[in-house]
């Protein structure tokens, strides 16, 4: 599906004068804008500028400065596999470019801080790119952690208050949220959870699609082949590495970003031996595939969930997924 910061005045800080003297109070407590739009406009700018270094020449490290989450696993995996391949650096290199941006800006209490910033971009289909930007704390960089693709019609409207800032949803319920919030079907603490035990075991909630159900019926498909066996396992995964981000629609709903890490393990029969022809895979694998490989990969959603008072599947608005790993045995 592809192959893919901090002034004070970011720390969101505000003073309050008192009788007796001034009280700074910080971001930890205070519900205040996670980000300025203008502070927000220069964090997408350094993105692209040192995303366009990044993958010119191949330099994951360099990524990492800009990228952390699912987004940055992905894409750090990838750049370390074509520097493998390609010493030379991507000769045929076309920069990215991201324009016309909307910067949707909750406020929030506490840390992580989180925005996201909605653009055009020369990559994909034509879909606007959903870029989450979060911070992990006051001396910490901006990092995009999550990217989504969606078409116009398929993007909800966000809630908004009466300043233009859209709302989020506390991740476990914290501070920061609107007082009496309708409660998801699926809180977006619990988002990972219950994606990958949809996907082991089956059940409601999560409604059909590529993603969902035709997945676990081309695993059940591919599961017997002649001369290999596959096996899957569906793990969820944790903050910090992993936060979750959900932003309130204007149905009640949210938008649920969320990250998962799923296991494929291809056992050839004896006598054969697994066949990798993938310089990219090979430039990850660990091990010997005498036997038995096992990809790794992390995948990025983007899906819509609504009120546990109105009920319904969750939907998938984008997915994207990557290779991060491979063991050979």
């Amino acid at each position: 599906m592809r192959s893919r910061l901090l002034t004070a005045a970011t720390t969101a800080t505000v003073l309050a004068a008192t009788l007796s003297g001034c009280i700074t109070v910080h971001g930890e407590t205070a519900v205040v804008p996670a980000i300025s739009t203008s502070e927000a406009r220069k964090v997408l700018d350094r993105f692209i500028e040192v995303n366009n270094k990044a993958n010119r020449t191949f330099d994951a490290e360099l990524n990492k400065t800009i990228e952390g989450g699912a987004l940055g696993a992905i894409d750090q995996a990838g750049l370390r596999a074509r520097d493998e391949v390609h010493r030379q650096g991507n000769e045929d290199f076309t920069p990215l470019e991201l324009t016309d941006p909307r910067f949707l800006i909750p406020e929030q209490a506490g840390w992580p801080k989180s925005f996201v910033a909605d653009t055009a971009s020369n990559r994909g289909n034509g879909g606007r790119w959903y870029l989450v930007f979060q911070r992990d704390g006051i001396d910490e960089p901006w990092l995009a952690t999550y990217l989504a693709v969606l078409s116009e019609e398929e993007t909800p409207e966000f809630a908004t208050d009466g300043d233009g800032h859209v709302q989020d949803v506390p991740v476990g319920g914290g501070p920061g949220g609107e007082p009496g919030a309708e409660k998801l079907v699926v809180p977006p603490e619990k988002a990972s959870k219950g994606y990958t035990t949809y996907l082991q075991e089956g059940g409601e909630g999560w409604a059909a699609g590529p993603h969902t159900s035709a997945w676990r019926e081309e695993r059940a498909k591919n599961a017997e082949q002649p001369r290999v066996r596959t096996e899957w396992a569906d793990l969820p995964v944790q903050p910090p590495r992993f936060t979750p981000f959900a932003l309130r629609t204007e149905d009640g709903g949210a938008v649920v970003f969320f990250a998962s890490q799923h296991y494929m393990k291809q056992t050839a029969s004896k006598g054969y031996s697994p066949e990798i022809d993938d310089p990219y895979v090979e430039a990850l694998m660990e091990g010997e595939p005498k036997q038995s490989v096992t990809y790794v990969r992390v995948s990025e959603q983007a899906v819509l969930v609504p009120t546990a008072a109105d009920g319904g599947d969750v939907e998938f608005l984008s997915r994207v997924t990557g290779l991060t790993g491979v063991k050979g045995s």
